[in-house]
């Protein structure tokens, strides 16, 4: 094999170091694995049995209502108790909450009549924990993994994810429909059975010496710091923006009936996922990359060009590869900021900041597939992804020249990096 062949696959293939070396993170990852296949499974059932229960658009849309608000009170108040708690002990009773959430709804799904309530409310109590848990599983790889492979650690967990987006939605589509909604709760509690197993072993990662209690000053605190560092309030604002001007997932009934094409509707839902996971199977490169907000500006950026592209798609399959175009983008953007988190945040600030991420992340897309619709309405869906796609590269583009200290971002130079790198080499040692 020539040289330049082998320097390439070195190159491109996965280091898989942070899996060697801690033993806490391939339990974490191990247990990731299967609790994410569980999860996923249950996001097709609960949508499936509520319109089985009622055939309304509107019940069924309802769902994700009810889980939003615990997902912001979630996710803050789990900031919060990330920095002032043990963030093993948070996992733990959170996985053990989510298997009695699964519990519940597999009991409500082989009662003769089951209850409609059930999935609302304990959909929301769900989505309330799992948000709480969040910022702890966020924060906690900073403590297991060691500070020059966090960008390796960001490629495993991002692979993990996306192979589980792609495969976990088909097998409970057939599980839903061959079974029934109970089995699909079944398999989720096993799921968190299993997960518990796995999460008992990790030793304990108590708080910072210096760690605030949790309070509400301790989550204004955290919000002052990310203000004051305009490199991390890039990584939000271009992430939010690039999310509610681009993401345009309610769209896809429509054009696959616009293509002649209603069959492919799933291969759809699926092509972001199919171009994440290759982008995560390849990007070992990312973990060389030093400047991590040019990084995030770049990716941003061919995530819209690769959404504004799908608009002129002419059939199914170049629409596809577009969509997947942009999935491998937004990775590599979640990628390099994921990086940027763990190796320049304070361990004691790690889990409120965490929290706003979440929110950062979660609310965009949300966002994005209301104003994609409302377009819609105004233009057509071909109008909807172009401009929003545009528009989203002009957001980035406008957001890289007002934050000067995000753009030039260096890891190598930067000064919040450099001192966590200095106190975890000082811990370490």
């Amino acid at each position: 094999m020539p040289d330049g062949l082998k320097r390439l696959l070195r190159h491109l293939s996965i280091d898989v170091s942070p899996l060697r070396d801690s033993r806490d993170y391939r339990l974490l990852f191990s247990s990731g694995v299967v609790t994410m296949f569980g999860t996923l499974i249950t996001m097709v059932a609960v949508p499936y049995q509520m319109k089985e229960l009622t055939g309304s658009y509107l019940a069924v849309g309802l769902v994700s209502l009810a889980e939003f608000v615990p997902m912001v009170v979630g996710g803050l108040w789990g900031g919060a108790i990330a920095d002032a708690l043990d963030r093993r002990k948070i996992i733990v009773l959170s996985e053990l909450g989510l298997l009695v959430t699964s519990a519940v709804l597999m009991v409500n799904a082989l009662l003769p009549s089951p209850q409609v309530w059930v999935l609302y409310v304990i959909g929301g109590i769900s989505t309330g924990i799992a948000s709480l848990q969040r910022p702890s599983l966020e924060a906690v790889f900073q403590q297991v993994v060691k500070h020059d492979q966090q960008g390796a650690a960001a490629v495993l967990s991002s692979m993990r994810w996306n192979f589980g987006a792609i495969v976990a939605p088909a097998l409970g589509g057939l599980l839903v429909t061959a079974y029934g909604p109970a089995a699909a709760y079944g398999i989720d509690t096993l799921s968190f059975v299993l997960s518990l197993a796995l999460l008992w072993r990790i030793r304990s990662l108590p708080p910072a010496e210096n760690a605030a209690p949790a309070s509400l000053q301790s989550l204004v605190e955290g919000m002052r710091y990310a203000v004051r560092r305009s490199d991390l309030m890039g990584t939000y604002l271009v992430d939010i923006a690039a999310m509610v001007f681009a993401m345009a997932t309610s769209l896809f009934p429509f054009l696959a009936d616009e293509l002649h094409a209603p069959q492919s509707l799933g291969l759809l839902y699926s092509a972001a996922a199919v171009g994440a996971l290759i982008a995560s199977l390849t990007g070992a490169w990312t973990a060389r990359v030093q400047r991590q907000g040019l990084g995030v500006i770049v990716a941003a950026t061919l995530w819209g060009a690769g959404v504004a592209l799908s608009a002129l798609a002419p059939n199914v399959w170049v629409l596809v590869v577009c969509i997947a175009f942009a999935g491998a983008a937004d990775m590599i953007s979640g990628i390099f900021r994921t990086t940027m988190w763990n190796q320049t945040i304070p361990q004691e600030l790690r889990g409120r900041l965490a929290g706003i991420e979440l929110l950062s992340y979660a609310s965009g897309p949300m966002l994005g597939n209301a104003r994609a619709s409302l377009m819609a309405n105004i233009g057509g869906t071909r109008f909807s992804l172009g401009s929003g796609g545009l528009l989203c590269v002009a957001a980035v583009l406008g957001l890289a020249a007002a934050l000067p200290k995000f753009r030039r971002y260096d890891a190598r130079t930067d000064e919040h990096a450099l001192a966590e790198k200095a106190r975890r080499e000082a811990a370490a040692a």
